[in-house]
């Protein structure tokens, strides 16, 4: 009777390891951000501090364990088995959900998933329950589901949101109207006082309220409970006392240590309070096995009311899952993945931004600009220039080819977000509240980017995008996890033998999407990064010209090859994968547009003519894409729209431009890939007999339309493919011709 819930037990500790693992990769921005984005301290050093963070964190979670057990659900109405159907289909879902974020690099909320999760499969559970019982009617529904604290951790998660952004925004002001940018040449009083509030503020909320978790808490109970104020006093003449010290003495940069304290600080409260969303299910399903062992009943008869009861964690437990999750905090490409959306949004300067901006994004930065102007008009002029001279940035003098260890933000900044968010998480952990940590910190960090003026006109409406995009997915992910757990749970309660081919289906996905993020990966280390780490020369430019054009132009050979193919064969499904890869291709040379500011700056002063040269090619190269664009969307159209295919005198013509085609694109490709420029003058002399076919088609075309042409849709097909291959190769000759005469006039140089 035990044998299939022992082999659900070892699935879901397989699960809890796969969890923290997929879990960590999502939740290491929460507390990586602030000191990475401002290089503070080094990387290594602040993965050192966060895991001695996370490995304390785990020790003091047990308290939050309760929630998975109890939280969500009343668990006297459940028995054995429905339990460990909810448990089931709750750390399936969780993975797969986790998983899919990661791999797309967008921060979501592990404990709304979990929340959501338990709270779906419950429900699930509990209505096939009522549907078996004819006694009860769906009102029943809330004597199963503990309807007051789901509502109260929900609301509680919704208005961290709103808490966080806004804390962030106003703490970020007054801190910066105190220390300016220039913090460097204030009084040293106001670093130590400012040290003082922050160390206290987190020895307190983390330290000492983090303790009510931990069976510690007993013996220093009676020292804390009512000298709340006392104990906040003396630690903040204390800490004042000694930031001062240390500023004077050993020349220490207080920021710095707020940053490696509140990394430390925050990585604690993470592990503290979301230790629970990995592992608090398969240890919540281990008691219910164990009290179901000992009662000798059967699983469908055993009530779990004992889950209500206060069960101590495994301290071993705790912190063998506080290794997992230091060791994935080392070694996931994936958690740096998304620690990058993080800092991108909230960086102070400018670069390449991930988002696009939509109609909401620019009805709210227009907002923002009007209230803007409406308090420029409200508040007196020397109130205005006193902010204003707070706000102003110095300019840092550092050669071009330093500027790339600019920071993303200040010390300040990642000072008041630490700060900031290991106090909010901390209070909602003491009081056993599961609060999202990756909600708070985000939007503790998108609060202080918005006092901070980090999001200007060029900027802010790609940003605010960001940001909604972000929020979006929150809400994605709680409606998403709750249907996905209660279809999960269905397919479990109808067949126990779903459990194995939901496990495989686990493995089979998240090995995909693992395979597809490396790829991503792959192909994003080849792009050449618009913010430069190096200085650029001549020769510089003539290395990253060649590697485009070579790019290009065997993606281009490959497309009209594919798109001729499946023309004839009126493949519509890959004529539609053939387009997407041309909108990629497009997007791509855009991006590299958008990046010429950064390129030219990135120029050294006599390369600054190469600046013409460049943004010539790019030109070119945009209209090779825009010619293979028009094609691939103009077949994709014709076949979409199920008109009839070409003659075969029409497609054999084609297919002879093709193979010239091919042979001209491979010649440029191989010149460029090796550097062999001087065979420049012998592939242009080969546009000849391409144009030849392209003019002969056209005239056979005119003469068949004469004669027995009956369709106009293939007449306008035919000759849109013929007119843009004429523009893609007018566009690929000119690039040539430009290439060389650039060419021969630097080779003195090189």
């Amino acid at each position: 009777m035990g044998d299939p819930y022992i082999l659900m037990l070892v699935a879901l500790a397989v699960l809890a390891i796969v969890d923290l693992v997929v879990g960590v990769s999502n939740d290491a921005v929460n507390f990586l951000n602030s000191a990475i984005g401002s290089k503070a301290i080094k990387v290594r050093n602040i993965m050192i501090i966060a895991s001695i963070g996370v490995f304390f964190g785990a020790v003091t979670s047990s308290g939050m364990m309760e929630v998975a057990r109890k939280g969500i659900f009343n668990p006297d109405m459940f028995m054995f088995q429905d339990i460990m159907f909810i448990f089931m289909a709750v750390m399936i879902t969780d993975i797969l959900l986790l998983d899919i974020f990661n791999s797309l690099g967008m921060p979501t909320s592990t404990t709304v998933s979990i929340v959501f999760e338990l709270l779906g499969a419950a429900v699930c559970i509990s209505l096939i329950k009522i549907s078996t019982n004819d006694a009860q009617s769906l009102s029943e529904i809330w004597n199963y589901i503990n309807h007051k604290k789901a509502v109260e951790i929900i609301n509680g998660i919704l208005l961290s949101v709103v808490v966080a952004f806004s804390v962030g925004a106003i703490v970020q002001f007054v801190s910066r109207l105190i220390y300016s940018f220039n913090f460097e040449k204030r009084p040293s009083y106001i670093n130590a006082l400012f040290g003082g509030f922050a160390i206290t503020a987190i020895t307190y909320f983390i330290i000492i309220k983090g303790m009510k978790g931990t069976p510690f808490y007993k013996d220093v109970k009676h020292l804390i409970e009512g000298n709340t104020v006392v104990i906040i006093a003396i630690s903040f003449l204390i800490w004042s006392l000694i930031s001062q010290l240390l500023i004077s003495f050993l020349k220490v940069n207080v920021l710095k240590l707020i940053i490696g304290i509140g990394t430390f600080s925050l990585a604690m409260a993470f592990s503290g309070n979301d230790l629970v969303n990995f592992i608090g299910v398969p240890i919540a399903a281990w008691n219910s096995y164990e009290e179901w062992q000992m009662s000798g009943m059967a699983p469908d008869a055993f009530s779990m009311g004992v889950l209500a009861k206060k069960v101590p964690s495994n301290v071993w437990l705790l912190l063998l899952a506080g290794a997992i999750m230091v060791v994935t905090l080392w070694t996931s490409s994936k958690a740096r993945n998304v620690i990058k959306t993080g800092i991108d949004l909230s960086r102070q300067g400018e670069g390449h931004e991930k988002f696009s901006p939509n109609p909401l994004s620019r009805v709210v930065v227009r907002t923002a600009m009007g209230i803007n102007q409406g308090l420029n008009f409200l508040l007196p002029k020397k109130t205005i220039q006193f902010i204003d001279s707070k706000f102003q940035k110095p300019v840092i003098a550092l050669p071009k080819d330093k500027t790339y260890e600019m920071p993303a933000f200040d010390l300040v900044r990642a000072s008041v977000n630490l700060i900031v968010a290991g106090i909010l998480i901390s209070i909602a952990t003491s009081m056993k509240l599961p609060l999202s940590t990756t909600y708070v910190t985000f939007m503790v960090a998108m609060g202080s980017s918005l006092a901070d003026r980090a999001w200007g006109r060029e900027s802010a409406v790609y940003r605010v995008a960001g940001v909604i995009n972000v929020i979006g997915g929150w809400f994605l992910t709680a409606i998403t996890a709750f249907i996905a757990a209660a279809i999960v749970a269905y397919l479990i309660s109808w067949d126990k033998m779903m459990v194995p081919v939901l496990l495989l289906l686990v493995a089979v996905l998240i090995g995909r999407n693992t395979i597809r993020h490396r790829k991503k990966t792959k192909e994003e280390k080849k792009q050449v990064h618009i913010e430069r780490a190096e200085l650029i020369t001549i020769n510089g430019v003539i290395e990253e010209s060649s590697d485009h054009i070579s790019g290009v132009a065997k993606r281009i050979n490959k497309l009209y090859s594919s798109v001729v193919k499946d023309l004839a064969t009126h493949d519509l499904i890959k004529l539609r994968k053939t387009d997407k890869h041309v909108t990629k291709l497009n997007d791509e040379i855009d991006n590299l547009k958008d990046g010429v500011f950064y390129f030219i700056k990135s120029l050294d002063d006599t390369s600054v003519q190469a600046s013409r040269f460049y943004i010539l090619i790019l030109g070119y190269l945009q209209d090779v894409a825009q010619s293979i664009s028009y094609i691939s969307r103009a077949t994709y159209k014709h076949v979409n729209n199920n008109h009839k295919n070409l003659k075969k005198g029409q497609l054999k013509d084609l297919k002879t431009i093709d193979n010239t085609l091919s042979k001209l694109l491979e010649d440029i490709s191989e010149t460029f890939e090796k550097r062999s420029f001087d065979d420049l003058g012998h592939i242009i002399d080969e546009k000849k007999e391409l144009l030849s076919n392209v003019s002969a088609s056209i005239e056979k075309q005119v003469e068949r339309i004469r004669t027995d042409e009956t369709s106009p849709k293939n007449t306008t097909l035919y000759f849109s493919i013929l007119i843009e291959t004429q523009d893609l190769v007018s566009g690929l000759m000119s690039l040539l011709e430009t290439y060389e005469e650039f060419y021969l006039s630097t080779k003195s140089v090189l």
